[in-house]
């Protein structure tokens, strides 16, 4: 699914962002020279960034990027929709430029991609049937009901933190995306999802009291994390120019004023934690 924006480029920004990256290597650096678009890819996660009715992308990490890509000067964007399991084999095989749709910054992300630097801060929450029957609010529960069953979509963070904190295959249910996650909780093949903050919330919103989220300073503070747009190697130059534009919009009046729909606040924003700090950490 590919949709164009065809917003007016801002001139004067386009001209300086140019100028500033006309000395500096890379795929996309060459791509702009070109006057091509730059590629965005994301997949369809609720609230963190999906496509509208039209195809356009929605979600607040998407906001932030085209908002940060304004600030270059840049607005000739090109977006895609693609399973979450695809986005980091799609920016490393040059089918995007960058990818968004709330990537926490991991570990073993940062071996294979660069990252932006953090534009927002958040956690995970189990969403759980009304009342928490089993009264499951963090994986060390799961682990104590053999007969338990945590549902997660593939490489997203909560499947490194299920393991880590013990659990095994039989335990942890991987599916495709967070609309498989949902249809594993309503036809009870699953017991309580693991899931992004903003992702619980959303789904239990639209549940009519059919389910709830669980505290999410239940479950360790270690499974906080730090987003970031996702870049490739060669790259670097280009999110260079990125950050810079970044470290004066995130946290301004213009984009919580963007971003307040999908109910991020001040307290989301990263208070000055690097991503090579992140990286090592996470």
């Amino acid at each position: 699914m590919t949709s164009k924006l065809t917003t007016a480029l801002f001139i004067a920004g386009g001209l300086l962002a140019s100028s500033a990256l006309s000395a500096n290597a890379g795929p996309l650096t060459d791509r702009i020279a070109a006057g091509e678009p730059i590629r965005i890819g994301f997949s369809n996660i609720p609230i963190w960034g999906y496509p509208d009715e039209k195809g356009d992308p929605k979600g607040f990490v998407n906001e932030i990027a085209l908002g940060i890509l304004a600030k270059m000067g840049y607005t000739d964007v090109e977006t895609s929709v693609t399973d979450w399991g695809g986005l980091i084999p799609g920016l490393q095989a040059n089918r995007y430029d960058l990818i968004t749709g709330g990537l926490y910054i991991l570990g073993s992300r940062c071996e294979n991609i660069n990252f932006s630097e953090p534009i927002i801060v958040t956690g995970d929450a189990f969403l759980v049937s009304a009342g928490n029957p089993k009264n499951l609010n963090n994986y060390k529960d799961v682990l104590a009901q053999s007969d338990t069953i945590l549902a997660m979509y593939a490489g997203s963070n909560t499947v490194e933190a299920a393991r880590k904190e013990g659990l095994d295959d039989a335990q942890i249910m991987q599916l495709p995306g967070p609309a498989e996650v949902l249809a594993a909780m309503k036809s009870g093949r699953a017991d309580a999802a693991a899931l992004t903050y903003f992702e619980a919330v959303d789904f239990a919103a639209q549940s009519d009291g059919k389910f709830e989220i669980t505290d999410p300073n239940a479950l360790p503070d270690w499974t906080k994390n730090w987003v970031g747009v996702g870049f490739r190697f060669e790259d670097e130059d280009f999110m260079k120019e990125f950050n810079a534009a970044l470290a004066g919009y995130v946290g301004s009046e213009e984009m919580l004023a963007a971003v307040q729909e999908y109910g991020v606040t001040e307290v989301n924003v990263p208070q000055g934690e690097a991503t090579e700090w992140v990286c090592a950490n996470r």
